[in-house]
Order: C-alpha cells, then sequence, then structure tokens
C-alpha cells in the first residue's frame, strides 16, 4: 500500500518550525526560551501550554496534550496523519511523493496494512452491494455520510481470498482480527460475512479494527474486531477521529452506546458523539474524554439496561471527577434511542433535551441510591449514608467531593459537621489491617509476625517493586542477631546451606527503563556522547529500549525529539513512547543541561548492571532447575560456580 516515505517526514519536520505552525492557530507569548498560551485542547485560565523551537514540540502541563507539528495540526483539525503531513507540506512549498505506492516496504507488511487494505476492500465492495445499500438508506443513512465514516461491506464467504493470495497461511490475518478458525478442521474463515462495515481508527486515523452489523435478524447483531496487539475495547472510542474538532468546538462530548447513533448524529449536524465498542465505558474512556472536554453527557436507552450501563459509567468515573467540569447522564423515552430520536425530532430539539435533561452526576449518583432505602427512617437514612461511603470516598475532585456530602448531609436530615466524622471513619481495626494488608501484598510481602524479634531478610537489592514470590507472598525471616538460622516458609523448611534455598532472580525495574526512555526521547543527543554500552548489555526480551538508544545514538546528532519520535509513527510501541516523551518533557525540562547529562550516564550504569545481574541470576537459576531434573555436564558445573560467586559478590 502507498505509504509516506520517513525520509520525507523527517525533512518536512526539518523545514516547518513547530512555533510558527501553532502560531497560526493561536497567539503565543514568549517565557524564556519557550512560547507559552491557553492550551486549545482543554479550557483554562492560566497558560498551562508551552512550545518549544529548540525541541520542536509542544506539550500541555494541564492536559498532557504533547507532540510535533504534525501532531499539532492532527489535533486541532482533527486530521488523520497522511491528511495533516500533505497540510504542512502545502504550507512550506513541498508536494508530498506520489511514487511512495512503488517504492519497496521495509520487510513484510505489517498488522496495519491488512487492516487498511481489507478497509479499502469492503469500502469498494459496498458500491456494488445493493442489499447494503438499501439497508443503508432504509435507516435514513445518505452517501456522504457512509463516505465519511469509511463505511463499506463484507460479502458473504471467502470473500478475503480475493485480495489477500497468502489466505490460508498468513498470520497478520489472524492477528488482525480479520479471519478465525475452525477448532476441528483448522480450515479459516473470514470473521465478517454478509454486514454492514464499520472501521474503527485510532487518534492517528490509522485503522484498527472493524464493528460489522447484519442487515437482517441474524445473531449476533454487531460483531466487533477481537482484542488485538493494535485494537484494545477498553481504550478506544467509535468515531472520535472525526468528532475531535466538534468536540473542541463545542466544550461537549456526547457519549452513547451503538455506531449507527454516532453516525446517524453526525449527519443532523450532532457531530460530538462518540460510541464504546460493545463494552461498558472504562476508567481509560474516562480519562479520555475529561481531556477532549469540559462536558461529558453519557447518552442511554431508559431501560433497565440503559440505567444499568449508566451505573457502571459513574463507577468508573469517579476517580477522574475534576473540579470545574460535568459529568452528566440523559434517558431517552425507552421507545428512542439516539439515532431515531434525532430523526424523529432533529438537531435542535435533541440538543435542547441534551442541555435540559441530562442529569449531573451527583444528583444521579444520590437518586439512584435513595431509590434504594425509605429516607423516613432513621435505617433508612442511616443505610444512605453506608451505601454513599464508599463511593464518595473514591472522589478526588475536593470542591465537588463537598458538594455531594453537603446534598447527601441535606438527604439524612444531618448536619455536614456530622456526617464527615461518618464518612472519614474507617471500618475499625479489622478495616485499617486489610488496607495494610492490601497495600503490602502489592509491593510483593506479608506483614511480618507480631514480635520484635524478628525482622524480615533483605532478599532484594534493587530501586523499584520487591520481588514477587510463587508462595503467594510468604516471607523470608530471622531472628536478630543470629544470622545463620534460616525461620520456616510456608510447606517446607530451608536448609542452612543457601544454595539449597529457593530463588527467584530479580528483573530490570520498569521504573529503571521507563526513566532512561523518557531521558533519551527528551533529549536524544546524549546518546552520542557517551560510548554504547548498550551494545553489550545481555538481551532480556524487551528491545524497545535498546532499539531508542541505537536510533538516538545514530541520528540524535540532526534529529530533535520529535524527529526521534516519528521513526516509530507506524509502531504498536508509539503510544507508549509518545506518553513517555510527554512525561519527561514535564520531568527534565526544568533540569540544566549537566544534570541531564549526568542522569544519563547513572541510568546507563545502573541498567547495566542491572540487566547484568539479571541475566546472571537467571543462568544460574536456570542451571540449579537442570542440576535437579538430571544434572549437569563438568563445563556446567564449572560455569555455575563461577555464576555463584558472581551472585554473591553482586549481593554484597
Amino acid at each position: 500500500m502507498a505509504r509516506i516515505p520517513e525520509s520525507f517526514i523527517q525533512d518536512l519536520l526539518n523545514r516547518v518550525d513547530v512555533v510558527d505552525v501553532v502560531e497560526r492557530y493561536l497567539p503565543l507569548k514568549k517565557a524564556g526560551q519557550n512560547y507559552s498560551a491557553c492550551c486549545p485542547f482543554h479550557k483554562e485560565k492560566s497558560p498551562s501550554f508551552t512550545v518549544s523551537p529548540t525541541k520542536q514540540f509542544y506539550h500541555c502541563f494541564g492536559c498532557g496534550a504533547h507532540g510535533s507539528a504534525v501532531n499539532f495540526v492532527m489535533e486541532y483539525e482533527g486530521l488523520s496523519f497522511p491528511e495533516a503531513v500533505r497540510k504542512l507540506a502545502e504550507s512550506v512549498g513541498l508536494q508530498v511523493p506520489q511514487e511512495a505506492a512503488a517504492i519497496e516496504p521495509k520487510g513484510e507488511p505489517g498488522i496495519y496494512d491488512v487492516l487498511k487494505t481489507a478497509s479499502d476492500y469492503y469500502r469498494q465492495q459496498l458500491k456494488s452491494a445493493p442489499q447494503a445499500i438499501a439497508y443503508l438508506k432504509g435507516r435514513g443513512l445518505d452517501g456522504k455520510t457512509a463516505a465519511h465514516f469509511g463505511l463499506g461491506y463484507a460479502p458473504a464467504g471467502h470473500a478475503l481470498k480475493q485480495i489477500f493470495e497468502d489466505y490460508d497461511w498468513n498470520k497478520l490475518l489472524a492477528e488482525a482480527g480479520l479471519i478465525g478458525e475452525d477448532e476441528e478442521s483448522h480450515r479459516r474463515y473470514d470473521r465478517f460475512r454478509d454486514r454492514v462495515m464499520f472501521p474503527i481508527l485510532n487518534q492517528r486515523g490509522s485503522v484498527i479494527g472493524f464493528g460489522g452489523r447484519v442487515m437482517g435478524d441474524a445473531k449476533p447483531k454487531y460483531l466487533n474486531s477481537p482484542e488485538t496487539p493494535v485494537f484494545e475495547k477498553g481504550r478506544e472510542l467509535y468515531g472520535l477521529t472525526q468528532a475531535r474538532a466538534a468536540i473542541r468546538a463545542n466544550g461537549r462530548v456526547l457519549v452513547v452506546e451503538g455506531y449507527m447513533d454516532v453516525v446517524m448524529l453526525a449527519q443532523h449536524g450532532v457531530e460530538y458523539a462518540v460510541a464504546t465498542l460493545g463494552t461498558a465505558c472504562t476508567p481509560h474512556h474516562v480519562q479520555k474524554l475529561l481531556k477532549l472536554a469540559d462536558e461529558v453527557v453519557f447518552c442511554f436507552d431508559g431501560d433497565k439496561a440503559g440505567r444499568k450501563a449508566a451505573w457502571r459509567a459513574l463507577e468508573n468515573s469517579l476517580e477522574y471527577l475534576v473540579d470545574g467540569k460535568r459529568l452528566a447522564f440523559l434517558f431517552l423515552p425507552e421507545e428512542h434511542d439516539p439515532d431515531s430520536y434525532v430523526q424523529a425530532f432533529g438537531r435542535e430539539r435533541f440538543e435542547e433535551v441534551v442541555t435540559q435533561d441530562a442529569v449531573p452526576l451527583a444528583q444521579f449518583l444520590l437518586r439512584e441510591l435513595s431509590a434504594q432505602v425509605e429516607l423516613d427512617t432513621e435505617e433508612g437514612r442511616a443505610k444512605l449514608v453506608h451505601l454513599a461511603k464508599p463511593l464518595l470516598t473514591r472522589v478526588q475532585a475536593p470542591a465537588y467531593a463537598l458538594m455531594v456530602k453537603k446534598r447527601l448531609a441535606q438527604l439524612c436530615q444531618l448536619e455536614l459537621s456530622e456526617l464527615e466524622p461518618i464518612l472519614s471513619t474507617g471500618q475499625g481495626n479489622s478495616g485499617v489491617q486489610q488496607q495494610h494488608d492490601h497495600y503490602v501484598s502489592r509491593q510483593g510481602y506479608v506483614p511480618m509476625p507480631q514480635d520484635e524479634g524478628w525482622q524480615p531478610v533483605q532478599a532484594y537489592e534493587g530501586a523499584g517493586d520487591a520481588p514477587q514470590y510463587g508462595d503467594g507472598g510468604q516471607q523470608r525471616f530471622k531472628r536478630r542477631g543470629d544470622g545463620n538460622w534460616k525461620g520456616k516458609r510456608k510447606g517446607s523448611k530451608w536448609r542452612n546451606d543457601d544454595d539449597e534455598r529457593p530463588f527467584l532472580p530479580p528483573r530490570v525495574q520498569p521504573d529503571m527503563v521507563q526513566g532512561l526512555l523518557q531521558l533519551v526521547l527528551y533529549e536524544p543527543v546524549l546518546a552520542t556522547g557517551v560510548e554504547p554500552v548498550w551494545l553489550t548489555w545481555p538481551d532480556n526480551g524487551d528491545d524497545l529500549l535498546l532499539d531508542v538508544l541505537k536510533s538516538a545514538r545514530q541520528h540524535g546528532a540532526r534529529m530533535n525529539s520529535s524527529q526521534l519520535l516519528e521513526l516509530w509513527r507506524e509502531s504498536e510501541h508509539y503510544t507508549r513512547l509518545a506518553a513517555l516523551a510527554a512525561k519527561g518533557t514535564e520531568k527534565f525540562d526544568r533540569w540544566p543541561p549537566e544534570e541531564r547529562q549526568s542522569e544519563f550516564v547513572n541510568s546507563l550504569a545502573a541498567a547495566g548492571q542491572s540487566l547484568v545481574r539479571a541475566a546472571t541470576l537467571n543462568r544460574k537459576a536456570e542451571l540449579e532447575h537442570r542440576q535437579a531434573h538430571g544434572g549437569l555436564s563438568d563445563a556446567e558445573r564449572q560455569e555455575y560456580m563461577m555464576l555463584l560467586i558472581q551472585s554473591r559478590s553482586s549481593a554484597n
């Protein structure tokens, strides 16, 4: 498939200035070495949006928006990646290479390639599928809207064989969720057959999955792509790419349940609607939505299922509520969904209902809980406090939490000063101990015995998380003043000889890797000023850190942060790296250069030592296992002794 060459993108980023690009859309003020403004991606009164001419990226310390000039145009105008590249290219008099389709791709096609190929095929098939066209027209959809959302048609049978010659053995088709395989015959089949197709796009405009809708009474009515390396239902929203500009313009996002709801609302001018993908609204959805708009309205059917879905959305929203932002719930009459309502009454009436009838989250919460109790009795009011307490403790927004507590106090005929101690009181000593147990179990160990003559053995020297033991968290103990005696382990005893002791090798700490990635993404040139010690590191199964360091070493002298990040634009790692780059900006932007240099050198040394130690102990554990199951050769026995000496010396 046609691609924009990476060399062209790098050349484009060299020619455009992110400051000039951003200033076309909003005024910037000089602030030291950078420029600042109020963020265009969320409402704020004081500027937290900065643009760096040296790093060639923008970053908002309020909502976390971050990226290059290309990212800014994508986000601000709601364009796909190719569209944003073409727009920037035109602004500096460059023409995007038209011969890109003839260029040999680097390596084999990836998962995005097969999804894009399938999407293009489905769109072409819709043009010659009269039954699908009739179905869409019968639903009130016009051709312009269908084209805007890239709707298509998946024919019956093994239709994808027509475009994938290697259909029967291409692993990517299965990884992309396009085909299934019969468990008995192992024969492949198209996952989507005789369905109207709705392509699902990520924030860069790439196809990552599909939703397929039957045109008759077959079940299931909707069929979604399965979870794949590029598609997680709990993280994506249908229609967000198309709705982004309208969400920003209106300051509101409407969350509905169906693809046709989004498409039909957009056709009638309500272009700020998105849909979940066959799942309840997740915490990740809520976080994403609150970054996009100051008002989030969940629109559900008025039946029992709709109210259940609304309550789950409420529960998933509590921890992410922000003072100054509004979450509300709209319940349409049971005979209507957003699709039918907007067709029956039009845009103005629908938006009037959204504005006037949507119930604020706090009101919905207390109304639903109050319906479960008898407020005219002391027992009922006490039960209401009991039901509300675990929900209110999750609310982190101070002003919002205070308002809800005041309203709860009124309902329960209490003063706020009387209610506050009840809500802040734990579950007694057992409740406190449970919370303590939960905390320490996440750290990988359990509380030590209640005997001050005992203390835990320091079994792990590394920074970060404590090791996870296979016995469910049981820990080693020794009595103070006696370093030789080893205590009991659940279900067994340890002997005096350390060599016989069960052993779990430590791993390289994620915080260490992430910190190093953040720093090198922030300032790639750091990798050019040191010896490439990472080339001698043992393999730990995660090549991303090594790939970033190698690329920074190769290109860092002539690439800024944004250009380095663009090398992973089509990779499944792009989202993670972009988030790390944003965190790196917040962390290192105020550090002086010499401190960043020192941090980089120290982090490299620590990561190398941790990798070597982990590899040594992993190999030691492997040899111990082989010794217990068949014995070792003379060479392996000698290797084991060397590893034993190394592990003991590194532990001291």
